[in-house]
C-alpha cells in the first residue's frame, strides 16, 4: 500500500513538474525521461531498499548518498503536497470564473524547487545532536528520598548510515556531564545488522549514572536480529529490561523501573509486552517508571497502576503538520507530556531519526533530562525549555 501511495504520489510530480518542461524550456525527451525515473526512484526508495537488502530499515549506502536520497525523496513529498495546493487554488479559481485557466508551467517548477530546498533544511535539521529538554514532574507516592532525582531518557537513537560514532561519542558525554541518577533508553537505539554497526554502537558502553543505564526494546530491534542486538547491549554493559523490572533504593525505599518488550515482538516470534510478568515480584505499591517505546498502550498502563510511562516511536510526527496524522496511529499520542488517566506519559521525540525519513520541520530532535518531585515538594509539573545541541 505505502509503495502504491508512493509511486502514486511520485508519478504525480513528475508528470507535473518534468514532463510539461518542453513547453517552457528546450529539454529533450531523453533528459525528460531521465528526470522522471530519478524522481520515480526517489519516491519508492523505501520499496527499493526492502528490494536490495531484505527490509526497508536500513539504507546500506555511503552517508552522502542516504544524505541525498533523504533531500530527494522529502522533495518528492513536499512538491506533491506544494503542487496539490495550487491544484486545488487553479480548481477554484476556475469554478468561480466558470473559465478553464491552468497555472503558468512557472508555478509548478517553482514548487519543485521550494520543496527541494524545504526538505535540504529539514534534513539538516534532523542531522543535528538533539536540543537538550528539561521536565520536572510530580509522582504521586514517590518517596521524599527521591525528590530530584533525575532520569535522562534516550529513545531512537537509529545509530546507522546517517548516525555513526561520532554521533554516538557526542551524545554520550553530553548525557554524562548531565551527572543523572539513572539513564533509560527506550528503544530503536540501531538500524542495520550488528556486524556493520558493532563499531559505532561501541561508544554507548561510555555511558554512565549513578545507577545504572537501562535500555528496553524498540520495533527496530527485532528486523535486525534481536538476539544479536540484545547481547550487544550486555556486552557493552547496558542493563536489559525486557518484560522486567528493577528496584532502585533511595534510604531504604524503593522505585520500580521497568521495561517491555516491543509490540512488533510476536511477529519474530518472541514475547510481546507483558505487563505482569515485567511487574512480577515488584514491591507493594512503590512507584513504577515503565520504558514502553511505543505510546499507544499508555492507557492500559495507566490502568495497571503506572506512574510515569516514557515512550518514543512516533519521532514526535517529524514535521509540524504532519503530527495530527502520526497521532492517530498512535491513540493520540505523538509528542511532549501527556496525563492519562492520573499517570504522566512522555513521549520523546526522539534522540535522532530513522535514515529511511530523516526530516525534521518544527520538531525538534530531543535530550530530555526529568527530575522526579515528590508530592510534598513545592515544584509541580513542569513542561521545561528547549536547548539547542552542543
Amino acid at each position: 500500500m505505502f509503495a502504491t501511495v508512493m509511486g502514486i504520489l511520485g508519478a504525480y510530480v513528475a508528470l507535473r513538474t518534468v514532463w510539461p518542461l518542453a513547453g517552457v524550456v528546450d529539454v529533450p525527451v531523453w533528459g525528460r525521461a531521465l528526470a522522471v525515473l530519478v524522481i520515480l526512484l526517489l519516491a519508492e526508495n523505501h520499496l527499493l531498499t526492502r528490494l536490495a537488502y531484505g527490509n526497508m530499515f536500513s539504507l546500506e549506502l555511503p552517508r552522502a548518498m542516504v544524505i541525498a536520497v533523504n533531500v530527494g525523496f522529502g522533495a518528492v513529498i513536499l512538491s506533491a503536497a506544494l503542487l496539490l495546493l495550487l491544484d486545488t487554488v487553479m480548481l477554484l479559481r476556475s469554478l468561480v470564473t466558470w473559465q478553464w485557466r491552468p497555472l503558468a508551467q512557472e508555478w509548478s517548477g517553482a514548487a519543485l524547487a521550494l520543496g527541494l530546498v524545504i526538505a535540504a533544511v529539514g534534513v539538516s535539521n534532523a542531522l543535528r545532536q538533539p536540543a537538550q529538554k528539561d521536565l520536572s514532574l510530580e509522582i504521586g507516592g514517590l518517596p521524599d528520598a527521591f525528590d530530584g532525582y533525575q532520569l535522562v531518557h534516550l529513545t531512537d537513537i537509529h545509530l546507522s548510515r546517517l548516525y555513526q560514532r561520532d554521533f554516538a561519542e557526542t551524545l554520550v558525554r553530553r548525557v554524562n556531564d548531565l551527572g543523572a541518577d539513572l539513564v533509560l533508553i527506550s528503544g530503536d537505539l540501531i538500524d542495520g545488522y550488528l556486524p556493520a554497526w558493532e563499531r559505532d554502537v561501541a561508544p554507548l558502553a561510555g555511558l554512565k549514572a549513578r545507577d545504572g543505564v537501562f535500555v528496553s526494546p524498540g520495533n527496530h530491534e527485532y528486523y535486525f536480529e534481536f538476539g544479536a542486538w540484545w547481547g550487544a547491549y550486555a556486552d557493552l554493559g547496558l542493563s536489559l529490561l525486557a518484560n522486567e523490572h528493577t528496584v532502585v533504593e533511595r534510604g531504604g525505599a524503593p522505585l520500580v523501573v521497568a521495561g517491555l518488550t516491543d509490540l512488533a515482538a510476536p511477529r519474530f516470534g518472541l514475547p510481546g509486552p507483558d505487563l505482569d510478568a515485567a511487574l512480577a515480584g515488584a514491591p507493594e505499591g512503590a512507584p513504577v517508571v515503565l520504558l514502553n517505546h511505543q505510546p499507544r498502550q499508555a492507557r492500559r498502563m495507566a490502568a495497571r497502576g503506572v506512574d510515569l510511562q516514557l515512550s518514543g516511536h512516533t519521532h514526535g510526527g517529524m514535521v509540524r503538520g504532519l503530527d495530527a496524522l502520526i497521532a492517530r496511529f498512535n491513540e493520540g499520542f505523538v509528542s511532549g507530556l501527556y496525563n492519562v488517566d492520573g499517570m504522566h506519559l512522555y513521549v520523546s521525540n526522539g534522540t535522532a531519526q530513522w535514515p529511511g525519513f530523516a526530516l525534521r520541520l518544527g520538531v525538534p530532535s530531543e535530550l530530555t533530562r526529568i527530575t522526579l518531585r515528590s508530592a510534598n515538594a513545592s515544584a509541580g509539573r513542569g513542561t521545561g525549555d528547549l536547548r539547542p545541541g552542543t
